[in-house]
């Protein structure tokens, strides 16, 4: 008698919202962007935001889904969910979280047992109400505390952290911060009405600018 196996679904939604908050999203969608723009042209660094992380082969229960995630040696791609049994059996390495008002300390002592237990080596963990930034580092097998956090740079990005009166600041390793779509927005138009003043001197002196 031949038994058929039952096909083991991993579902690509855990049923919760990305964010519980505006500010919670705003931090979410700035740190995977600037992740994505900082390796955007490494085509083995995955970057994603919110995407459901399974580590075990048949083990549809055992997921979690980080708020932004870097995996080193993984193409870049759409998912539907991280299947690490599908991708050389590379956990991400770097995962960050963005506590929201609503996360209990037991949800969160929860999601640092899980990355502990399979393998993330670096986890940041900013709470921008209290605008606390908490950071773990993989030593000798286990996450450890990384102390003093600020002015830390990671050793897989290569990213500098700054904790300001203002809150946290994220450095690439060019010394650009990480900027929100609000602020790259602002600066586009700043340096286009520069470049249109600059243009208009040039006019003035009757030179043409597109000569340039």
């Amino acid at each position: 008698m031949t038994l058929i196996k039952e096909e083991i679904i991993y579902p690509s939604s855990d049923g919760q919202p990305m964010a519980d908050s505006t500010i919670q999203y705003q931090w979410i969608t700035k740190i995977q962007g600037g992740c994505d723009a900082l390796f955007k042209d490494d085509p083995n660094v995955f970057v994603a935001g919110d995407l459901l992380w399974y580590p075990v082969e048949g083990k549809n229960t055992i997921c979690q889904a980080p708020d932004v995630m870097v995996v080193f040696g993984r193409p870049k791609g759409d998912r539907r969910s991280y299947l690490q049994w599908q991708e050389n059996n590379i956990p991400p390495q770097v995962v960050f979280e963005i506590r929201s008002y609503s996360d209990s300390d037991t949800k969160m002592n929860k999601k640092l047992a899980f990355y502990n237990r399979y393998g993330i080596e670096e986890y940041y963990l900013y709470d921008p109400d209290d605008k606390e930034l908490n950071a773990w580092q993989r030593i000798e097998g286990l996450l450890e505390v990384i102390e003093p956090v600020s002015s830390w740079v990671s050793p897989r990005l290569g990213v500098r952290f700054e904790l300001t009166e203002e809150g946290l600041e994220l450095y690439r390793p060019d010394g650009q911060r990480f900027l929100s779509y609000l602020e790259l927005e602002e600066q586009r138009e700043f340096e286009a009405q520069r470049a249109e003043r600059l243009a208009a001197k040039l006019r003035e002196l009757n030179i043409d600018p597109d000569s340039i």
